[in-house]
């Protein structure tokens, strides 16, 4: 009878430890269910903030999360997957939180932001000139005192919460078991390499597919408001590596035709060349409903040539300036890149290296710090014998923060005067650099008269008034120009539109503050073209050379000079032949004819156009197999070291 109690009492007990063991079960499994549940909605506000902060507008983000054929839901697990990976790293459960939002939301204010004044999102790529920005804070601050006064107060504040979160998070949040943090990690780990190895927008992807996401890497815009913007900035990040054409090789190099130019010594007397390429230059005469009195730009009127059809808008003034002292074009590039930047990493044939085998003497000049986009390293790859910048030239005038057009001309001229050969100069002004603050001048001498906000007219009346100061400087330097005894060719156009802000919309010039990348041809020449000179103290101006890239620059500076050259006149000589205009979104003829969305139709591509690329591609990333043919003097420089 004992024995029956006592094992009656045991079985009692044992079914009581196995309830009580149970319900722990079943509560531990219901604190992982609300744990992860936590974590999803953390990821669901996280990319709803994201969004919402980049697109500047939340009327767009329910249908980019709940659209079957969105990734919306792809980038909510992407961020719990990553919330989840770093909580078993830290080892507390939902501490990524504090770490996660931050890195996310400020890349994509910084990415409306941009959006605002140069029309483009956030690339992986822009943080390579974050110098860059850095050295023109003064000039932003100066602009708007107040909106930097809050914004750096804002940042402190936001760093000083941020901390005092993270301690109270560190101290409160729930510890996760060694148990727990090996299964995150071990279940993770693979998730979040697979998902990296994705990433790759150039190679075919069903996994990618099955996610919905697609890469649209030919239209940033679309490809930001349809993958948001987290994936879109992560299909980005591999863009930097440039792929090969296909096709591309000896054979296909071997197969361009060029002209061999060497029994051609070219002109009898050579001209000395200046190159301007000036900072934000634009008619502003443009806003047909408003008048200026005097006429900003006389000089620059009478002495036009055409215009260049300018790849960027209000800013990347480096990515211009590679196409005119290269003939390469921007096309060829992945979309967001920088040439300076990322892909001048050896010798390259340019400008400078065709006049210096020609016995000229090549310079280039910038009154700023050489370092800005990288120009030291760059124009030594150019062939530049010497680059002389704001620590090597005399003190310049300022305007603003900048140095004058004026006291750059004046610098050129005298650095002419002391040259005893042929010289061929490239100098880049800065004057005309935004933001176009209020009181940058003693006195604003050009009238603007029509409907205009207090705000449009400060602005406006600064921009005109550097307008009137550049174009006069031009007149000082082809005066002294047509005083010398041997020709000198001058050739100035602007690098890219103002960033006047809304100047644009609220006089009916544009739509929004920022330019079209993809739009119609008159659209796109109304937001992209740039003023452009090109005169010869001897001949004149150059007429009629239409809209045309920056890459078709050299052909008509050796045309005017007298020069030819197996690419720069052969070969670009036959590409402006048929296209005056080469961008990533159309290509278009003389008679205005176009071509959208070309480069993507790579079994239509215009023969002309892939050999363009095989050039292109075989002097910047390949084996130079038609160095000796296309470029002879950049072939002989470098074997001559120099």
């Amino acid at each position: 009878m004992v024995a029956l109690v006592i094992g009656s009492a045991l079985a009692g007990r044992l079914a009581l430890f196995q309830k009580i063991g149970a319900a722990r079960r079943q509560s531990a499994i219901l604190r992982q269910v609300l744990s992860l549940a936590l974590t999803f909605l953390l990821a669901l506000s996280t990319v709803v903030a994201v969004e919402w902060v980049a697109r500047g507008e939340f009327a767009t983000i329910p249908s980019y999360l709940f659209s079957p054929s969105r990734p919306g839901f792809t980038t909510i697990g992407i961020i719990m997957l990553l919330m989840l990976l770093l909580d078993a790293i830290f080892g507390r459960a939902h501490q990524s939180i504090l770490m996660v939002a931050p890195l996310l939301l400020v890349p994509a204010f910084i990415s409306n932001q941009k959006q605002n004044f140069l029309s483009d999102p956030l690339y992986p790529s822009d943080f390579l000139f974050a110098r860059q920005i850095m050295e023109l804070m003064p000039v932003m601050v100066r602009d708007k005192p107040l909106t930097a006064m809050a914004l750096a107060i804002g940042i402190i504040a936001s760093l000083a919460i941020l901390a005092i979160l993270w301690r109270y998070g560190w101290q409160r949040a729930v510890m996760l078991s060694k148990k727990a943090r090996v299964t995150r990690l071990s279940i993770c780990l693979p998730l979040a390499a697979l998902f990296v190895s994705q990433m790759d927008a150039t190679q075919y992807s069903f996994i990618r597919e099955k996610l919905r996401i697609i890469p649209i890497v030919w239209d940033q815009k679309e490809n930001y408001s349809y993958n948001g913007f987290i994936i879109a900035f992560s299909l980005n990040l591999p863009m930097a590596d440039v792929k090969v054409p296909a096709g591309y090789g000896p054979d296909a190099i071997d197969a361009i035709p060029a002209r061999n130019y060497g029994y051609l010594s070219g002109p009898r007397r050579k001209p000395d060349v200046i190159m301007l390429m000036s900072e934000s230059f634009w008619d502003p005469t443009r806003l047909s409903n408003l008048s200026f009195t005097p006429d900003p730009m006389p000089t620059i009127r009478a002495a036009q040539s055409g215009h260049v059809f300018s790849p960027e808008f209000g800013g990347m003034t480096a990515n211009v300036e590679f196409e005119a002292l290269t003939g390469f074009s921007n096309a060829f590039l992945p979309y967001g890149s920088i040439p300076y930047q990322q892909y001048v990493r050896k010798p390259i044939p340019s400008l400078a290296t065709f006049f210096r085998g020609q016995g000229y003497a090549a310079r280039a000049l910038h009154p700023f710090s050489g370092w800005f986009w990288n120009r030291n390293e760059v124009y030594r790859a150019f062939g530049f014998e010497e680059f002389h910048t704001e620590d090597t030239m005399p003190p310049m005038e300022k305007r603003g923060i900048f140095a004058s057009d004026d006291s750059l001309m004046k610098e050129i001229m005298h650095e002419g005067d002391e040259m005893d050969r042929p010289f061929f100069f490239f100098a880049v002004t800065l004057q005309g650099h935004g933001p176009y603050e209020p009181n940058r001048y003693i006195e604003n001498t050009v009238d603007i008269k029509g409907d205009l906000t207090d705000t449009d007219r400060d602005t406006l009346a600064t921009y005109a008034q550097g307008v009137r100061e550049s174009d006069q400087s031009l007149k000082m330097l082809m005066d002294w120009a047509a005083k010398r005894d041997r020709e000198t060719i001058i050739v100035l156009w602007g690098d890219h539109l103002p960033p006047l802000g809304s100047v644009y919309p609220n006089t009916g010039y544009m739509p929004e503050q920022v330019a079209s990348r993809k739009a119609p041809l008159d659209v796109m020449k109304r937001e992209h073209e740039t003023p452009l000179v090109i005169w010869s103290s001897t001949k004149g101006v150059r007429k009629d050379v239409g809209t045309i890239s920056p890459s078709q620059l050299p052909y008509h500076i050796l045309k005017t000079a007298g020069y030819e050259h197996p690419f720069y006149t052969g070969f670009l000589g036959r590409v402006q032949k048929k296209y005056n205009i080469v961008d990533r979104y159309q290509l278009a003829t003389r008679d205005d004819q176009t071509f959208p969305d070309w480069s993507r139709k790579e079994q239509y591509l215009d023969p002309m156009m892939r050999d363009y690329r095989y050039l292109q591609h075989d002097m910047m990333f390949g084996q130079e197999y038609g160095l000796d043919r296309f470029f002879p003097s950049h072939a002989w420089l470098v074997n001559q070291g120099s």
